[in-house]
């Protein structure tokens, strides 16, 4: 599989693009971008930046909380993203979202629902509202679609 680099600027190559593609940028009248590629367990650690947790989202140990937005609607209602937490447990509360774990594994307890067992290749809905508690076993790392 082929990947574009982030550089909105770079072409895409490969297999199901055609000359003028592009990456996640959108186009000048900001639609929705074209459509792209994006290698997730290639995208380095450094290539992702701080999202620090609020203290009082933490339950134990020392989760750190990267990720890198690949993309967002003019209106900011939609974004595309990485994100990345290491072990621990935090809580959160979701807005709607569609992610696939790349890597790493973690439990997500929904608050009044289930229990979620998430690791590599595994998609799973969040919405808007839900109360969750995070027990991240191994650093997870997922490609995400929040609409809010």
């Amino acid at each position: 599989m082929t990947t574009t680099e982030l550089d909105p600027q770079t072409p895409a190559t490969g297999p199901g693009t055609t000359a003028g593609d592009s990456g996640p940028a959108a186009d000048a009248a900001g639609a929705a971008p074209a459509s792209f590629v994006v290698n997730v367990p290639g995208l380095a650690d450094a290539d992702l930046e701080p999202e620090p947790l609020d203290p009082e989202q933490i339950v134990s140990g020392d989760p750190v909380v990267t990720g890198k937005v690949l993309w967002e609607s003019p209106d900011s209602r939609q974004i595309r993203g990485i994100w990345q937490i290491t072990p621990g447990v935090v809580t959160d509360t979701e807005a709607n979202e569609l992610f696939v774990v790349v890597s790493g594994r973690a439990t997500i307890e929904v608050e009044g629902g289930q229990v979620l067992e998430v690791g590599p290749g595994d998609a799973c809905v969040l919405r808007e509202g839900d109360r969750t508690r995070w027990t991240v076993h191994e650093t997870l790392r997922k490609a995400y679609h929040i609409s809010l």
